[in-house]
């Protein structure tokens, strides 16, 4: 599962906030590169197809829709086959080249969903659009990162802590 985790942080880590502006690996100069490294050809639409997958679970993660729509296009004209082997029975995706990458993306989703129950989610920090994994034992994680995001929330608490006091 950590190669579909992996995958799935990484496209929806695409779009951070950096220096209090929005950006998107996706419609950046390099977004072609960035995408054949997780596999795909880089070409403009399936660039599309992940965007819309990348925003439709990010509104899912955050609560903020229910709309699976974008992700039922994703998964419509891909299959799995199985291929039975000594070792047992594999599945072999079968997808379309441009959309590989996206469905890659949705299935991951899904099993992460499905074998970490609650524990994927966004960062807790507003101001933040990154996502996290919680893999802590009491599943109690807020932040993307604790050197950044955690260490910025608390710093913030505990001033506004002192200033209540003074």
């Amino acid at each position: 599962m950590a190669e579909d985790e992996e995958l799935l942080l990484t496209v929806l880590n695409s779009a951070p906030v950096i220096d209090g502006l929005p950006t998107d690996v996706l419609s950046e100069p390099g977004a072609a590169d960035w995408l054949r490294a997780l596999g795909g050809s880089g070409a403009k639409g399936e660039r599309d197809g992940l965007r819309h997958v990348r925003d439709a679970l990010q509104l899912l993660i955050r609560g903020t829709s229910s709309d699976v729509s974008s992700l039922a296009r994703a998964l419509d004209r891909a299959r799995l086959r199985p291929a039975v082997s000594p070792a047992g029975v594999s599945w072999q995706l079968e997808a379309a080249p441009d959309e590989e990458v996206a469905v890659r993306v949705v299935l991951a989703w899904s099993r992460v969903t499905t074998e970490l129950p609650g524990r994927l989610r966004a960062c807790a920090n507003e101001e933040c659009n990154l996502f996290l994994v919680d893999h802590s034992r009491p599943g109690t994680a807020r932040w993307c990162s604790m050197a950044v995001c955690g260490n910025r929330m608390k710093a913030r608490t505990h001033a506004r802590k002192r200033r209540f006091e003074e």
